[in-house]
């Protein structure tokens, strides 16, 4: 049975003009912009760490298999738990300081790595920072802005990492052009982004006023009970979901194979990360306008057709084409469905939710990825992308039936 809890908010709301024209409120500025320069940091970094554990630390391909696999268990785990403790503790701003802080740490500490296993460990500890944060810092995004502006809240927020991860490859791209032999200088450099970061975060961001009758201390849970059907449902359906969703590094596979030279990987990945940030948010006002549901649709839809296309596409220029098509997906996908885990659940339970929500996809990615190159490897392109068409397209089915919240919705 569920806790006895007042009725969520629709996740569904017609605002009025003016709402549309208003300006975000500061917490969700200030938190787009530090988003902007994590991933500016992360990204300078993420497409060079399979060369650092192969040629520079020679680490094996299962040591840089277990590199990923092991941070984004711990990171799933942590967000659920940083979520619900969140609630309890009645605050959050705490949690997105420390996670942020252990990201700046570990991301330079790289550089003087020397053996696989130090590389391992540094980036676990960066992923513990990102799971520590990722949900206390939705639920501020959510408690900081009105029911009616969840979308462009979290369109922009989502606009602003693409954004940081566009800028990234680049920098780093620019360095190695001129000094091609000092990724660990590059490493380094990492920490430059990370100071501003922590002066918004515990100079600017500002706890917002709690609901009232929420969880007091001691009322740290990990339980779904709080929630009813409909966000369990729609759990249901993200994990089938996230299941065909696989590694975007497989795109990057698939695009080799069609003819893309790996000296214009970098600039693929930057224009799709342009891309996404542009088309996030002007996605934003539309789900307030039409409300997360038909977004989240016509986003999953359109990965289905993308991930089909991929498999069936024969030259370069479809990989350039589709990865454009691609960023529209997440465009549509990514907000709203953050928008729609706020508008199902109670307010003073939405660290725990976005938990949840975080915890799922992070669970089903790495078996997702698994299975995937699996299939890659022993059955063909068109199989294993054909597999993630249909498994987008039955959650898209599922997610048709979680009942809404009003008439409206």
């Amino acid at each position: 049975m569920t806790a006895d809890i007042p009725p969520p908010p629709p996740d569904k709301v017609h605002p009025a003009p003016e709402q549309d024209r208003s300006p975000l409120p500061r917490n969700v500025l200030l938190l787009g912009v530090t988003s902007l320069l994590n991933d500016v940091a992360s990204e300078m970094l993420f497409p060079l760490l399979p060369t650092f554990m192969i040629s520079v630390l020679k680490g094996t391909k299962e040591q840089l298999g277990l590199l990923d696999g092991l941070a984004d268990t711990a990171s799933s785990l942590l967000k659920l738990w940083s979520g619900a403790a969140s609630d309890a503790a009645g605050r959050r701003k705490g949690f997105v300081v420390f996670g942020y802080a252990v990201a700046a740490i570990a991301r330079p500490l790289m550089a003087i790595a020397a053996a696989p296993w130090h590389l391992i460990a540094l980036r676990t500890l960066d992923r513990v920072g990102k799971g520590v944060r990722t949900a206390p810092r939705d639920a501020l995004i959510a408690e900081s802005t009105p029911q009616a502006s969840h979308g462009r809240a979290f369109g922009f927020h989502r606009a602003m990492d693409h954004l940081g991860a566009a800028i990234g490859p680049l920098l780093s791209f620019t360095f190695l052009w001129f000094w091609p032999t000092q990724l660990r200088l590059l490493f380094a450099l990492a920490l430059l982004p990370a100071i501003p970061i922590l002066f918004i975060v515990v100079i600017g961001l500002r706890e917002e006023p709690r609901p009232t009758g929420g969880p007091k201390a001691g009322g740290f849970v990990f339980s779904l009970a709080p929630f009813d059907a409909r966000f369990r449902l729609y759990l249901l359906a993200l994990l089938l979901f996230t299941l065909g969703n696989s590694s975007d590094s497989f795109l990057l596979v698939r695009a080799q194979e069609l003819g893309v030279r790996p000296v214009w990987l970098p600039i693929l990945w930057a224009v799709f990360h342009f891309a996404k940030s542009g088309l996030t948010q002007a996605a934003g006002p539309w789900i307030d306008r039409l409300g997360p549901r038909p977004l989240i649709w016509a986003g999953w839809s359109i990965y289905a057709a993308t991930y089909l296309a991929f498999g069936l596409a024969t030259a370069a220029w479809h990989a350039w084409a589709l990865f454009l098509v691609y960023a529209i997906y997440y465009a549509l996908a990514e907000p709203a469905e953050k928008a729609l885990v706020a508008g199902l659940v109670p307010a003073d339970r939405r660290g725990l939710a976005f938990g949840w929500f975080n915890l799922v996809i992070g669970v089903a990615a790495l078996p997702a990825s698994v299975v995937f190159g699996s299939v890659y490897q022993r059955v063909g392109p068109l199989a294993a992308f054909g597999m993630g068409a249909g498994l987008a397209l039955a959650a898209a089915m599922l997610l048709a039936g979680v009942p809404a919240a009003s008439k409206s919705s």
